[in-house]
């Protein structure tokens, strides 16, 4: 007995490592498609092409395993520019594309990652397959049109469309199909180029020597041979020797001068083309206004303003040459941003203004059309004309456009008053614009001054300040600011604001805002001289910034806890003081030294130790704050989603899942004694609860069963799972469990009702017409044909599933859908026993509709793979109720099952099928109910101890 003991000493050492090791895994991941593929390519190495015809709806599934449950997300990564899901990336198992466009192929990864080694990462590549509308055009050379074509003897007609994959095109002649070689008169023929933005070819049909019979109606056919179940696509052109490119007039001035809310009518019309020209309006800068209105080719723009200003085309197109296009230029007269200043004598290095000196005084306006820009100067009111002693100037438009500068030559006091600058625009209808400049012994140029008590500023975050310049001088100008430490912009987002009255105002002051800022003089409405220039420091002060922010900490009772607040920048960094509490109570304060942070130590944690401790640092502005929460709350469960075969029990109106599960950082806190579960049926309000006692200690990575028992057909449940401890309940953890079928490798007992993602690994045959369709009552699209098809799945529910072939165009009759089974292993027989082992197949099916087809079935051997043996057949409306079919099969090695659903006559010949199943042996008449059984909670690893344990004894003792 010794040994027996000494083996089950080391094999409980071994069991203790595999336990310590739990079922944490990094995560593997898999791209599953569904949908409206038209073909799924495996190419070599890792490239997958999934093909799908734009319009339809994209569905790619991730299908992940590893523990805990990895994140998963979708990214994109080719296809146009920036094209990522709008700039966001989508964290689903399932990528849906409902209505999918050529831009949005390209390469999709999936990502799924649980903090277990590195992310598990692949990726599928989507080829949207298009074909637009081709379009003729007529050239009388290949690179542009001359006037009409009889006068010329050799026509192009070149055919253009964007395809995806690339387009063949064929031509006709009328009824005549026209080939290379099969006229001399004419050639067929790809250019050396292609227009850029073109994906596909561009065909080329040359008429040389035009013939009487040459002018005819010509069609050009693009096709993509129906991939994708793709049509041609057709357009025609008729030749003939009025055949001509466009040429039109416009009925308007160019330019046009308009004032703002005037109408505005521009009128375009064809004065030649054959066929008849089609007429578009189009900015040059920028779409057409919104309030446009067009009829035909005449555009009007009511009540216009300066923003519908710039240049409108007119362009005719007929597809014969090149389009014809006509311009003209709409200016919206407008005056705007007058402004002066005062220039004193240039010759003298005295900015003042001074009796004997000359003076100068300049006046600018922006206005539109420039030309039309007229000035008038008035002294005192009265007209003033340019005399030697008074000389009025314009400036040279290209150096300083719409300036004018009145000159007073050797300055008298007599010439002391109000100068008045008028800027109007000739035949007026636009407000002038009047400026007022006051020239007398008070006229002096500004000075810069900030007061004592404004320099340096000392405000908080947050706050609102005025920063000061104190201009005097007459006229007062413009004051401009800017950062002066730094290239920086200012609060505005610009690099200069402007100031009229010296105050620059800051609202919501932040701590980027601290530095130096410069205000200075603007020769606008003031003296052009030398600026003048002036600093004001903003000190910008801010509470504390600490860290953590807020941190949650588990720790089990009588246990010892250091808690840790620390400073990561604050002004002013002096008189830093800290306080802790616990809720409302101080603990502890206390001012900063030298260091950096403070700590409070919880020496041994009871019950009245659990809470929110706030630690506060502050300083002259305000406080920063540290929080922590000290919980002896429990982490959530963490469910095991890679249980093979979840489905424990399989009867035919309930089942029955088990659940696992680990528990997250179980050594955080106290034990867990117990789990509270809560389970209800999905879209239903009351939960069911029971208390799952545990025994003994949960180890990191343990996984713990559960067995749910009388669970109704196909409908999902919510499971809630909390953990419970002396503290009480943890943090919950909530998922979905789903009625699938089991799959088991070596036949002997298969259930399928296409409720699980893969359709029980049931796989669409390519070499077929086109796809089966898993669908739902409650997925059903709301276009669906009436009077065909299931209301619900066999059992019932809405929200059961089915495959069944969809019948509506563009199906034609006679196609034909095929489902291939999973390939089922025979089970294993004894040696001396049968030969061969019979197995039920069954399946429900539903035939209801005035077009229904036929529905085949077809038993495929392993070896044989050409062969498939007729097993089972039905055609014509067998009613609106679902059937079910028994069938003895007795297949010699591994097989494979075909379910063939073929097209009839019309629309109305929707069929399904659901609920497949395979047991091993012979067909009963009637069925029996299956046993209930119950499970209750009960490790993994329990029933690996006990088997090994029972194993080696027996061993041992029959050895003695």
């Amino acid at each position: 007995m010794d040994l027996v003991y000494g083996v089950l000493w080391l094999l409980t050492v071994l069991l203790d490592s595999i336990a310590g090791q739990g079922v944490y895994a990094p995560p593997t991941v898999r791209i599953v498609h569904s949908g409206l593929a038209c073909n799924i390519e495996e190419e070599r190495y890792s490239e997958r092409v999934y093909t799908i015809r734009e319009g339809e709806t994209l569905e790619l599934t991730c299908l992940v395993t590893g523990h805990p449950r990895p994140q998963i997300r979708w990214t994109k990564t080719a296809g146009s520019a920036s094209d990522r899901f709008q700039d966001s990336s989508v964290f689903s198992e399932t990528l849906r594309i409902v209505n999918i466009q050529r831009h949005q192929g390209g390469r999709y990864y999936c990502k799924a990652e649980n903090g277990l080694g590195a992310p598990a990462i692949k990726s599928i590549r989507v080829d949207v397959y298009y074909l637009d509308d081709p379009i003729v055009t007529i050239h009388q050379s290949i690179g542009e049109a001359k006037e009409q074509f009889y006068y010329e003897r050799t026509v192009f007609l070149r055919c253009i469309a964007n395809s995806n994959p690339p387009v063949r095109y064929s031509w006709r002649r009328g009824q005549e199909i026209l080939l290379q070689g099969s006229d001399k008169g004419v050639e067929i023929y790809e250019p050396f180029f292609t227009q850029v933005g073109i994906k596909g070819e561009t065909k080329i049909l040359k008429l040389k020597n035009l013939r009487p019979q040459d002018y005819a109606n010509y069609s050009c056919i693009a096709s993509v041979r129906n991939v994708c179940n793709i049509p041609d696509k057709m357009v025609s052109f008729k030749l003939s020797n009025r055949t001509a490119s466009p040429s039109i007039k416009l009925l308007v001035d160019d330019p046009i001068v308009v004032n703002p809310g005037e109408a505005i009518t521009l009128v375009c019309v064809t004065t030649g083309g054959e066929p008849t020209p089609s007429l578009t309006w189009v900015r040059s800068t920028g779409n057409l206004p919104d309030k446009t209105v067009l009829n035909g080719g005449t555009l009007t723009i009511p009540a216009i303003t300066s923003e519908d200003s710039g240049t409108y085309s007119c362009i005719a197109n007929n597809n014969v040459g090149n389009p014809a296009k006509k311009s003209t230029n709409i200016i919206v007269r407008a005056l705007k941003k007058g402004r002066f200043w005062i220039t004193p004598d240039p010759y003298h290095k005295d900015d003042n203004i001074q009796i004997g000196r000359e003076v100068k005084i300049s006046c600018q306006v922006e206005a539109i059309p420039s030309e039309e820009l007229t000035f008038s100067w008035f002294k005192n009111g009265r007209p003033l004309r340019s005399s030697e002693r008074m000389v009025i100037t314009q400036t040279d438009p290209d150096v300083s456009p719409g300036t004018t500068n009145l000159d007073i030559i050797d300055l008298k006091f007599t010439d002391f008053g109000t100068y008045t600058c008028v800027a109007s625009l000739k035949g007026g209808g636009i407000s002038d614009i009047s400026i007022d400049v006051n020239i007398s012994s008070s006229t002096v140029p500004p000075s810069l001054t900030v007061p004592k008590e404004k320099s340096p500023l000392v405000t908080r975050e947050g706050d609102t300040i005025e920063l000061q310049c104190q201009v005097s001088g007459k006229p007062k100008p413009i004051i401009l600011w800017s950062r002066a430490d730094k290239e920086f912009p200012m609060p505005d987002g610009s690099m200069q604001m402007e100031s009229y009255d010296g105050i620059l105002r800051i609202v919501n002051v932040s701590r980027e805002m601290t530095g130096i800022y410069k205000c200075q003089t603007s020769q606008y409405n003031g003296f052009n001289v030398k600026p003048r220039e002036a600093v004001v420091q903003l000190i910008v002060q801010y509470p504390p910034t600490v860290e953590p922010a807020f941190m949650e900490i588990r720790q089990g009772l009588e246990q010892s806890l250091t808690m840790s607040c620390r400073v990561l920048r604050a002004y002013p960094t002096r008189v830093l003081k800290y306080e802790w509490r616990l809720g409302s109570k101080l603990l502890r304060n206390g001012q900063f030294d030298s260091q950096d942070s403070t700590e409070y130590t919880v020496n041994i944690i009871a019950k009245e130790n659990y809470g929110t401790y706030n630690c506060s640092i502050i300083n002259e502005a305000g406080a920063g704050k540290c929080s922590f929460l000290l919980t002896g709350k429990a982490f959530a469960p963490e469910f095991y989603y890679d249980t093979y075969n979840p489905l424990w029990q399989n009867r035919p109106r309930v089942y029955d899942y088990s659940l696992q599960w680990t528990q997250m950082n179980p050594d955080a806190v106290d034990r867990i004694v117990a789990y509270r579960l809560g389970i209800k049926q999905a879209g239903h309000q009351r939960w069911w609860e029971q208390e799952i006692s545990i025994n003994g200690k949960i180890q990191k990575g343990e996984l713990i069963t559960n067995n749910l028992t009388e669970l109704i057909k196909p409908e999902p449940y919510e499971v809630r799972l909390t953990p419970i401890t002396r503290f009480g309940e943890g943090d919950s953890a909530i998922r979905i469990i789903k009625y699938s079928a089991p799959i088991n490798p070596h036949l002997r007992e298969f259930h399928c009702g296409f409720e699980d993602g893969n359709i029980c690994l049931f796989t669409q045959d390519d070499t077929d017409n086109f796809d089966w369709t898993k669908q739902s009552a409650t997925t059903r699209d709301t276009k669906y044909t009436p009077n065909t098809g299931p209301s619900t799945d066999r059992s019932g529910s809405k929200h059961g599933f089915y495959m069944y072939i969809e019948t509506s165009r563009p199906r034609l009759d006679g196609e034909k859908a095929r489902l291939l089974s999973p390939i089922f292993n025979v089970a294993s027989k004894p040696p001396y026993g049968a030969t061969n082992t019979a197995y039920c197949f069954s399946f429900c099916y539903h035939m209801y509709g005035r077009h229904i087809g036929v529905l085949n079935v077809f038993l495929r051997l392993k070896g044989q793979a050409t062969i498939e043996h007729p097993l089972w057949s039905s055609n014509g409306n067998k009613g609106n109720h679902w059937n079910q079919a028994y069938i003895n099969i007795h297949p010699t090695t591994s097989f494979q099952l075909i379910f063939e659903g073929v097209r009839g006559p019309g629309i109305e010949g929707d069929i399904a099928i659901d609920d497949i199943s395979i047991v091993e042996g012979e067909c009963m008449k009637s069925e029996k109910p299956a046993n209930n059984s119950q499970s209750g909670s009960v490790g993994t690893l329990v029933h690996i101890w006990l088997f090994l344990i029972s194993f080696w004894i027996f061993v041992l003792s029959h050895r003695r």
